[in-house]
């Protein structure tokens, strides 16, 4: 038993079934990594499809692909990466017991490039595809070559692109009580499992994407 525990003076945030502050930071790292593996086994199962379709109809998957504008894409992934690097300062931040206006600061430049990602996604995008008829079972005018093959790629893209999206927002989520939390003095250079755990799955989230960007806008180069 620490020494902590036998005077009974528990740091911030200490949980009293954990026997140091230690034990419980390891313990919330556990369980993200839990979960964040029985997500890489979901986008596993799904970038495994993707994977046999696009084999199977290369030339169908290549023409969808380029129905995309890949400035978007590229720059929605250098906004994804910003973020990781803002989201892991203001873990930094917390570690380092810097006050917690500058705390906040860097969770709020993180929901800002992420709210900037989706927006990017939703604007310049979706509503694109949409008004030029690329949306499979909603709006769907495409007669170009091998369009039922590109029609199945239209499928994986919103698919995967929205299941991200939806993960991003979950994020957005997280980072918003992050700020909150840090408003309220929760965290010190003691205890900011909260922030290194959220940032697991953040920097997670990112890498899915850093995955799609080449497997969804890069297939057969352009010309």
């Amino acid at each position: 038993m620490s020494d902590l525990a036998t005077h009974g003076a528990h740091p911030q945030g200490f949980a009293h079934q954990f026997e140091d502050i230690e034990q419980q930071r390891d313990a919330g790292r556990l369980g993200m990594w839990v979960f964040l593996v029985t997500e890489i086994l979901f986008f596993g199962g799904m970038f495994t499809s993707y994977t046999i379709y696009r084999a199977l109809h290369l030339e169908s998957f290549v023409q969808g692909s380029h129905q995309l504008i890949v400035k978007f894409g590229a720059t929605n992934t250098a906004v994804l990466i910003l973020s990781s690097l803002t989201m892991a300062l203001a873990i930094r931040a917390a570690q380092t017991g810097k006050k917690k206006g500058q705390i906040i600061f860097w969770l709020i430049l993180t929901m800002i490039l992420g709210a900037a990602f989706i927006g990017i996604k939703l604007r310049f995008e979706w509503y694109r595809d949409y008004t030029e008829g690329l949306i499979p079972g909603v709006h769907w005018f495409y007669n170009g070559p091998h369009a039922p093959g590109v029609k199945m790629f239209m499928c994986f893209y919103f698919f995967m692109t929205g299941l991200h999206a939806i993960h991003m927002v979950v994020g957005l989520g997280l980072l918003t009580v992050l700020v909150i939390m840090t408003a309220r003095n929760k965290f010190s250079a003691e205890y900011y499992s909260p922030l290194e755990i959220s940032g697991l799955y953040w920097h997670f989230v990112d890498i899915v994407w850093i995955f799609l960007f080449p497997l969804l806008y890069l297939i057969g180069g352009r010309y």
